[in-house]
């Protein structure tokens, strides 16, 4: 492909909406792009080894704000006693393993902690507080620590109020970061909790170990705030790791409500996917608006809204034409330097991925706005759009030049 080839500026943007109109995101050439991408880029992976009914299920449904998934029949098989699920499917931002024979019969890690050796980036131990026998999920944490002195463990201490006195509530403040324990912590609950410690002892290795207690109920339950100590446990996963986790899950304080907080991750997810596919040559010409095409139909579904040809063109044009030269301009760009013999192959892989890593999360906030004002019958103010879709081009930018780094 010559370079005056590449240069049709309307062309690019005319890719964007053809891909909005009539998506092609299951075709076989975006699939293997998208392979591609992810080996180049491979997710962070957050390994639970806990008993069945320890609470697993309601940690990742906690950590994700996917209340009402059925994550449970989204996990997959990856060896004999372990799953994966990887959240949002569609374009993922993490992988959680999930160790299934814990506490069962002749269970024996070896064959989990040597597939979890090129996947783990945290290992969380998650044990009920009101159940003593967590032999199988120590002697698991110690043979990791043994095998991987060098990775961070966390433990989650779960169902606290199992151990309360009849009536009684949650303590807030929060009180469990604090050591020792306030004494108005009941005592059976403290002494739950000390005696776990107790028996795991030291880990081998100098890696960070931290344990975290809390209760994750549902409404129905009764118990208030439902999700009682998840603020600390975010708090031990950002001390202890380098994932950025909490960036990619749950953005930061301008998220305004329920739909844009559970919209987050999805834009995240496409937009890592496309700058792993704008890092490939030719590929992102037709990969990049088909992943930014199928973002755009995600959200419009996510928010309970028709995305049609006349709601396509209203946003495309509520964009205008100075975001369009914009978006054909970096496309264009990152398309000519990589045809530069070594530039090519270092800077222009590097533009081209944050370039199209950027563009998509900036569509993507700015189409949040757009389904949010629609969703509200509220007025359509071209200049906040535009205004958004600015500032998270910045921020895509800058997110994407910081990769998370894999702890150990």
């Amino acid at each position: 492909m010559k370079s005056r080839d590449l240069i049709h500026w309307p062309d690019y943007w005319r890719k964007l909406r053809e891909a909005l109109l009539n998506p092609q995101v299951n075709s076989a050439a975006l699939n293997a792009a998208l392979r591609e991408a992810r080996a180049r880029q491979p997710l962070p992976v957050l390994w639970l080894a806990g008993k069945t009914q320890a609470g697993k299920t309601s940690i990742i449904r906690a950590l994700t704000g996917s209340e009402s998934a059925e994550i449970g029949n989204g996990f997959q098989p990856c060896t004999r006693t372990a799953r994966f699920y990887d959240f949002p499917t569609e374009a993922p931002v993490v992988r959680f393993l999930d160790t299934r024979g814990l506490g069962e019969v002749a269970y024996d890690p070896a064959e989990d902690i040597r597939y979890c050796e090129v996947q783990a980036h945290l290992v969380l131990g998650v044990m009920k507080v009101t159940d003593i026998r967590q032999d199988a999920v120590f002697e698991v944490l110690r043979a990791v620590r043994r095998r991987h002195p060098e990775w961070p463990v966390l433990i989650a201490q779960t169902g606290l109020h199992e151990a309360y006195p009849p009536g009684a509530g949650h303590l807030l403040p929060y009180p469990y970061d604090c050591e020792p324990l306030p004494p108005q912590v009941p005592i059976d609950l403290a002494r739950a909790l000390a005696a776990q410690r107790k028996q795991l002892g030291q880990l081998p290795g100098t890696a960070p170990v931290r344990w975290v207690p809390l209760d994750l109920t549902l409404p129905d339950d009764g118990f208030e705030p439902a999700h009682y100590g998840l603020e600390a446990l975010w708090t031990a996963i950002e001390a202890i790791s380098t994932l950025g986790l909490q960036a990619m899950l749950r953005g930061d304080t301008g998220i305004r409500d329920v739909y844009e907080r559970a919209a987050h991750p999805h834009i995240v997810g496409h937009a890592l996917a496309a700058a792993g596919v704008g890092a490939l040559p030719l590929v992102d010409l037709v990969g990049v608006p088909a992943v930014q095409a199928k973002l755009l139909h995600s959200l419009a579904t996510l928010y309970g809204q028709n995305w049609d040809r006349r709601a396509i063109s209203e946003f495309l044009g509520l964009l205008g034409a100075g975001i369009g030269v914009g978006y054909v301009a970096r496309t264009v760009g990152r398309e000519l330097i990589k045809f530069i013999p070594w530039l090519g192959q270092t800077v222009g892989v590097v533009w081209g991925a944050t370039t199209s890593g950027a563009t998509t999360y900036a569509l993507g906030k700015a189409a949040g706005y757009y389904f949010a004002s629609r969703r509200q019958a509220g007025p359509m103010d071209a200049e906040v759009l535009r205004r958004v879709y600015a500032e998270a081009l910045a921020a895509g930018a800058d997110f994407l030049k910081k990769p998370p780094e894999k702890d150990g």
